[in-house]
């Protein structure tokens, strides 16, 4: 039976998880947010698709933490309308989004975010940075966005402007903004942020919020295609708002033409193209080197 969020009591924050086939992480997600300062929250957590094992370790966190919300949703739909759906169930002032892959590794991350919002009314979402951890749980390279909104915005068209599973939201900005587009193939949650920067301001603390894990698996080539078919269509779209539409059209019409490229030629040339778009989206990389571009193959990995 489907909970009705408008008869439960609100709470703070809403924190909106997504989960399809990855058991072996979602435990530490769910660690990373008891472990927040901050204890006003609930975990929203929708589930499509039909693996046990997951209903059967969310089944038995529900019984555990009572902030937790489980939906379990047999024929779900993509990215966005799964985030939708979430945002449906959400009593929190305050949407926050985590993957079920990462956890956040600074526990005041949600502290210093509502700090932030509630002293600054006119800013509709703050993000922050990430560190890589690979699946030995090392932590490699890591990287921050532009900090301020002006420099968020400069570099907004280039690329996504702030880490998803970083962000904490207005709900009330997110409404206003009509959610996720549930008719983009990827990149779902990047046109999400420059909607919402056209409700409000962004900001992105200059901190290490994320861990943000690479694994085998995370998204197909066929995945690429769809997400630079996206990325053309939100470059378009958002071409009168933002700055810098040839570099940023540009730059979509060189993905999409990598996405298209034999095998070989594609595992040569992603390396070059990954350290471009990196160098113009991001503010600076801890510790060098090239991040693999995660932040639309994540968009197709359900």
């Amino acid at each position: 039976m489907m909970e009705d969020s408008t008869t439960m009591d609100p709470v703070r924050v809403s924190v909106i998880t997504l989960t399809v086939n990855r058991p072996q992480y979602i435990v530490r997600a769910v660690e990373s947010i008891r472990s927040q300062t901050v204890s006003d929250w609930e975990l929203i957590v929708v589930h499509d698709g039909p693996n046990h094992q997951i209903e059967g370790i969310l089944r038995e966190w529900e019984k555990r933490e009572p902030r937790l919300r489980y939906f379990h949703r047999l024929q779900g739909g993509n990215i966005a309308e799964a985030i939708n759906f979430g945002i449906r169930q959400a009593r929190g002032s305050y949407i926050a989004i985590l993957d079920d892959d990462d956890y956040w590794r600074v526990p005041e991350k949600l502290s210093m975010q509502i700090r932030f919002l509630e002293e600054h009314p006119d800013y509709a979402g703050c993000g922050g940075g990430a560190v890589c951890v690979g699946q030995d749980n090392v932590e490699t390279i890591s990287y921050l966005k532009p900090e301020t909104d002006d420099g968020i915005k400069a570099r907004a068209l280039l690329a996504n402007p702030m880490i998803h599973s970083t962000a904490l939201y207005r709900a009330d900005a997110a409404w206003k903004a009509g959610l996720y587009d549930e008719t983009l193939a990827g990149f779902q949650d990047w046109d999400f942020f420059l909607k919402l920067g056209q409700i409000g301001k962004l900001y992105n603390f200059p901190e290490y919020f994320l861990a943000y894990r690479i694994w085998e698996g995370g998204g197909s080539f066929e995945a690429q295609k769809r997400n630079t078919e996206s990325a053309l269509r939100i470059v378009r779209r958002h071409s009168k708002q933002y700055r810098g539409y040839a570099p940023a059209l540009l730059l979509a019409w060189m993905y999409y033409a990598y996405a298209r490229l034999p095998l070989i030629l594609r595992k040569s040339t992603f390396p070059m193209l990954s350290r471009l778009k990196k160098s113009l989206s991001s503010s600076k990389d801890r510790k060098g080197g090239i991040l693999a571009d995660r932040e639309g193959t994540r968009s197709v990995s359900r």
